[in-house]
């Protein structure tokens, strides 16, 4: 069985779904917890994702469907708070009596200089006990430069945006594809292979290697990357293969989930993301898909159970056969926390 140190998954990170007002100045709890990282996707429009954090600020926000460059505008959202966020009127985070969904992190607030690496790093907040690090940095346009991370062990995901330009998609590290590949998650490609990404380098308990492609790593630009580890009972970050039948490949977590981001890393599709707070599940999921700005759509797709999630469908976005799939996945409840309670299926 699974034990973990954190037995309430929801202190580390919590989806709020929340019905717009376009009120400025309104006041939004997004968890129990100050959230350092918050992804925003308005359900019902195709408005952008925003993702802000709190060593760039609240104001200055990127898009996970889109290469454009940080903008620093207050309408989204403007400021963090002790439980949350302060929304502004934008129909992208808080669009009036449209529906709304806000996916909150915590890492460790503002962040220092970090000076493990080659790459003085502008700051990094990280959360040893989640697994979690925000980094700001500089680049230098060097093959083999450094980063220093803060988790104290080697992160399995780092998702990197150059915030200072436009024209740079997200580049992301997954360790089920190994340190000579590379995935987009702005773009429905498959998995690519480029030593200029990750400098064919593992990362580190204290580094991530880098190479000198811009999307990572170009002189003088400006960078954030998030990096996850892996917490026994809270995240879990892997692949599975698909078997195209209905009843489809179990992917075991060792906890209930809370949340999955999906993409086939084999061929071509759209990433997908699924939480358990939005309505419908078990197989009826509330679908958003990071690179698009589709508004969310009702899939038969998945079920969340108690130690993992299973495929129910033979659609080639989720489980075509012999196609790999990557996936990120957050905790609801650990399978069974150092308190010895079992989590209960659906």
């Amino acid at each position: 069985m699974a034990y973990t140190t954190i037995n309430k998954s929801s202190a580390y990170f919590d989806t709020v779904i929340y019905t717009g007002n376009g009120t400025v100045g309104r006041a939004l709890t997004t968890g129990t917890f100050q959230p350092d990282f918050s992804w925003f996707k308005n359900r019902g429009t195709t408005e952008s994702h925003v993702l802000i954090d709190a060593i760039r600020g609240a104001s200055f926000n990127i898009a996970s469907n889109s290469n454009r460059a940080e903008t620093n505008v207050s309408d989204k959202v403007s400021a963090f708070t002790s439980t949350g966020v302060t929304l502004g009127s934008s129909a992208e985070t808080n669009e009036n009596n449209q529906p709304l969904v806000a996916w909150n992190w915590k890492a460790n607030g503002a962040g220092a200089t970090n000076e493990a690496g080659s790459i003085n790093t502008i700051k990094t907040s990280a959360s040893t006990t989640s697994g979690f690090s925000i980094i700001t940095y500089t680049g230098n346009g060097s093959s083999g430069a450094t980063i220093g991370h803060g988790l104290g062990v080697a992160p399995k995901v780092v998702i990197v945006k150059l915030t200072s330009g436009s024209g740079y998609d997200w580049g992301m590290y997954h360790a089920s594809l190994g340190n000579t590949k590379n995935m987009r998650m702005n773009l429905t490609d498959a998995v690519a292979t480029s030593t200029a990404f990750w400098n064919d380098t593992t990362p580190t308990s204290t580094l991530v290697s880098l190479g000198n492609n811009a999307t990572v790593n170009t002189n003088s630009s400006t960078y954030v990357a998030y990096c996850f580890a892996e917490k026994q009972g809270f995240s879990k970050f892997g692949s599975y293969k698909g078997n195209g039948n209905a009843d489809g490949t179990f992917v075991y977590t060792g906890f209930k989930p809370a949340f999955i981001m999906f993409k086939k890393s084999s061929g071509t599709d759209n990433w997908r993301i699924i939480d358990n707070k939005r309505l419908g599940y078990n197989p009826n999921n509330a679908f958003l898909f990071p690179n698009i700005t589709q508004a969310e759509s009702n899939l038969t797709r998945i079920d969340l159970v108690s130690n993992g999630f299973k495929l129910r469908t033979t659609d080639a976005g989720d489980n075509a056969n012999g196609q790999t799939y990557i996936y990120m996945a957050f905790a609801e409840e650990p399978l069974v926390g150092t308190n010895n309670i079992p989590a209960t299926a659906r």
